[in-house]
């Protein structure tokens, strides 16, 4: 059910706010963006663990993909083809 009020929420011990009802946290991270290197409102797990934008996550499975790819051609099998 939604609400039609604000609530105020206490910074945690990581400096986070918690959302429970979406179990992630919001805070400030430091660090390069679209880039762009300032501060800017992250999300981050309810154990604290930093949650990957869409972009860091398809950079991270391209680099997957071709770490994979390289062990194949050392294998003598050419991903490539088909």
């Amino acid at each position: 059910m939604a609400s039609n009020y604000y609530e105020f929420v206490e910074a945690n011990e990581r400096d986070h706010f918690p959302i429970p009802q979406l179990g992630i946290e919001l805070g400030i991270w430091h660090g390069r963006y679209n880039h762009m290197e300032l501060h800017w409102l992250r999300r981050w797990d309810n154990q604290g663990n930093l949650l990957l934008t869409g972009e860091e996550l398809a950079q991270q499975k391209y680099q997957r993909a071709e770490r994979l790819a390289e062990k194949l051609r050392q294998m003598g099998i050419n991903p490539d083809q088909e």
